[in-house]
């Protein structure tokens, strides 16, 4: 940070991101260096032969051409290596030495080039056998090196960064021009202009890499509308910030470390009550826990766990193999091309399964948890279409209609298409807003529902069970979940009864009077540190704040920042930045409040005339269960493995407003984690019931024994007593 300029343009990457790659280089030619020096001492060269002659020149031309190399990765790691990730004032000679780096590659593909056509000519006559063998592996060694250069140089480029430049002299010079005569000239049409100019060049950027990423999905007009939303999205987002790949994760990186100092330090000052962490949620006298102990909480969790397993079952064969990967030859029986011969007559309706029907083989080995009866699935998968199905779930009397969460490419487009979009209700509410994708979903799903009246066949499925009199119940997960959330609401009105399990939300779904209105009959989950519903728009905004706040307070190189998280180099220093806050409360409510300043503003953190983006804030659905995890100390002996304790407690759609960068994060949203979490709440809470009776028990009895000691002792001494 900020990007490199050479050669007139913009790069993706920075001065000082040049380290590893630079080391790459040096380690490689330094080996052919020492091999072709070896090579050149070791082997006798008869120059009187052509063949020989031109392989002995050959390679010390190589020799010379990898003596340079060295010399200018050196300079290049050297330079790369000084300063700060923001102090790039260091490092302002390294474009000197890319450049000599690029004359000395085109003389390396020159010089390869003619060694290459010597080995067309002469390597199969040539009477000399070690030096060519030793000399068309360091060819093809340093072919490839060259090809792997090229490659990182392209991945680098940056379409727009011509324009960049030139937008940042214009903006250098009317800076110096107003500081020399003293006035003051904001607004003005000709930066307004180089502006947008800029902005069009990064949306066409966006929309390119957009389509290169989604190339298989076609282009319809549905993609390239949905292409060109988040292209302009994305560039909104990142306008006008000059930072590269490197510099977010050297952000996380010291993210992460303030966290957690931050916490220790609320914990330490017992801020609002604060007594601990868990799963970075603060723990108060306010907070409330799940009492399973009651029997209506009970049962109400025992059914959050049921429905779970209709949400992993619309994910259809992927998530059962990777759940059952010992026991997959068990979907065998259920396929289509190998029990059709049977006969099962299954009467569900299945549209756009593969042709063994493997999804709808997983679905029904999932939900073999009681009396389901499936009686439509559909797998047909577009950009704001997702796949569901509906169930009859005689156990709970319900109707379940199940919605798959992000499985495809196009999955991914719905999800990423996340401004805010109001919700069709009738009479309309303009402060309703719902992530744009999933309203597109729901809508998708509810005319679906109609068209093929779903519902209404359901409830006549079986008027001898009173399939007639079962309630409404949607469920789904991460993208599913959203879009049962948002369908939920269209469709409360028409059934009064009905109920939505959301599992693992995401964040920016619905606006906070939306969000009120649904506490009424939706229950949404959320697991540990998922990174799911702490992410929308709002939140990616206040995650850039804090990011570039991390970064403006780094005073290490960006090498050595990223190295501390490393696994291998884990135990190294931390960085300097951390240990200065460590410990420090002062430092810490300082980060605090710069922190709050950076969310709050939109302007520009090196530039106030330009305005970045601030959404509207949406937040997940209904009421919060949070599964948090409470990691033992030595001194609690309730569980004798030391795992952790999962509970469950009450959240508000406000306490996932930061995301919280752990190793985690994406774990703790995949469907299987968050039913296995979902079970061990139980297990756990039946595991320290029975620590903790066993200990009263132990209790009880050292309490009797101590009893009877004391009285047969108070029995002797009065006898003694009488006998004196």
């Amino acid at each position: 940070m900020p990007g490199l300029v050479v050669f007139r343009r913009r790069w993706s990457v920075g001065s000082d991101d040049l380290v590893v790659p630079g080391a790459f280089l040096l380690t490689i030619h330094l080996i052919c260096f020492v091999i072709v020096g070896f090579s050149l001492g070791f082997f006798e060269y008869n120059t009187q032969i052509l063949s020989i002659k031109l392989l002995f020149y050959h390679l010390i031309g190589y020799l010379l051409i990898l003596f340079f190399s060295i010399c200018v990765e050196i300079g290049i790691c050297v330079i790369s290596m000084r300063g700060s990730i923001l102090d790039a004032e260091a490092r302002t000679s390294i474009n000197i030495w890319i450049y000599l780096k690029s004359l000395v590659i085109l003389f390396d593909i020159a010089w390869l080039v003619v060694g290459s056509i010597w080995l067309g000519h002469y390597y199969a006559t040539s009477p000399i056998d070690d030096p060519k063998k030793v000399y068309i592996a360091i060819i093809i060694c340093n072919w490839v090196l060259v090809v792997i250069t090229l490659i990182t140089i392209w991945c680098t480029f940056d379409a727009a960064g011509r324009s960049w430049v030139k937008m940042k002299k214009y903006q250098r010079s009317m800076r110096e021009t107003e500081s020399r005569f003293n006035y003051k000239r904001s607004n003005s049409m000709n930066r307004n202009w180089r502006q947008r100019k800029v902005m069009r060049a990064y949306q066409d950027s966006w929309d390119h890499r957009c389509r290169l990423l989604f190339c298989c999905m076609g282009s319809s007009e549905r993609n390239r509308n949905s292409f060109t939303d988040i292209a302009r999205l994305l560039s909104d987002f990142f306008r006008e910030l000059d930072v590269v790949p490197s510099d977010v994760v050297a952000g996380l990186v010291l993210l992460r470390k303030f966290q957690r100092l931050e916490r220790e330090a609320i914990v330490r000052q017992r801020k609002n009550g604060t007594y601990e962490f868990l799963s970075g949620v603060p723990i108060t006298e306010r907070t409330q826990f799940l009492a399973l102990n009651d029997a209506k909480n009970y049962d109400f969790f025992q059914t959050v766990i049921h429905y779970m397993y209709f949400a992993q079952g619309a994910y259809g064969w992927p998530m059962y193999v990777i759940i059952n990967r010992t026991k997959m030859w068990h979907l065998l029986p259920e396929l289509k091309c190998f029990g059709c011969c049977c006969g099962s007559g299954d009467e569900a309706e299945v549209i756009q399964d593969n042709c063994c029907l493997c999804n709808y083989a997983a679905l029904k080995k999932t939900l073999q948890l009681g009396d389901i009866d499936i009686v439509y699935a559909t797998y047909h998968v577009d950009v704001g279409e997702t796949p569901f199905f509906v169930a009859i779930d005689y156990t709970q009397r319900a109707i379940v209609i199940s919605i798959r969460g992000t499985l495809s490419m196009k999955d991914i487009l719905t999800d990423l298409n996340a401004e805010g979009e109001v919700l069709p209700l009738h009479p309309p509410r303009d402060d309703w807003l719902g992530h744009k994708g999933m309203v597109q979903a729901a809508i998708y799903i509810r005319n679906k529902l109609q068209e093929e009246n779903l519902i209404e066949k359901a409830l006549q499925r079986n008027p001898d069970r009173h399939t007639h009199t079962f309630d409404l119940v949607l469920v789904g997960h991460s993208l599913g979940a959203g879009t049962a959330a948002i369908l939920a609401i269209l469709l409360k009105p028409d059934h009064p009864t009905l109920q939505c399990f959301s599992y693992s939300p995401p964040g920016g779904l619905l606006s906070m009077p939306a969000v009120e209105y649904s506490k009424s009959f939706i229950t949404s989950v959320v697991l540990g540190k998922d990174v799911v519903p702490r992410i929308g728009l709002n939140q990616m905004e206040a995650l850039r704040a804090d990011l570039i706040n991390a970064i403006q307070r780094s005073v290490d190189p960006k090498w050595k920042t990223i190295s501390c998280s490393v696994i291998c180099c884990g135990c190294g220093p931390e960085p300097t930045s951390v240990v200065n806050m460590s410990g420090q409360d002062t430092h810490i409510n300082q980060y605090q409040e710069e922190r709050g300043t950076a969310r709050s503003t939109s302007a520009h953190p090196t530039d106030s005339s330009i305005a970045l983006t601030l959404h509207q804030p949406l937040y997940p659905p209904g009421r919060i269960i949070h599964i948090v995890r409470h990691h033992p100390k030595p001194d609690e002996n309730v569980l004798k493995n030391r795992e952790p304790v999962y509970q469950a407690i009450w959240a508000d759609s406000t306490d996932f407003d930061e995301v919280l960068i752990s190793p985690v994060m994406l774990q703790d949203h995949m469907p299987d984690k968050v039913l296995a979490a979902l079970k061990k709440v139980v297990s756990c809470r039946e595991r320290t019931a029975k620590a903790c009776t066993t200990r009263r028990r132990n209790d009880n009895t050292t309490i009797t024994t101590s009893t009877t000691v004391t009285t047969t002792t108070t029995t002797t001494t009065q006898d003694t007593d009488t006998r004196l």
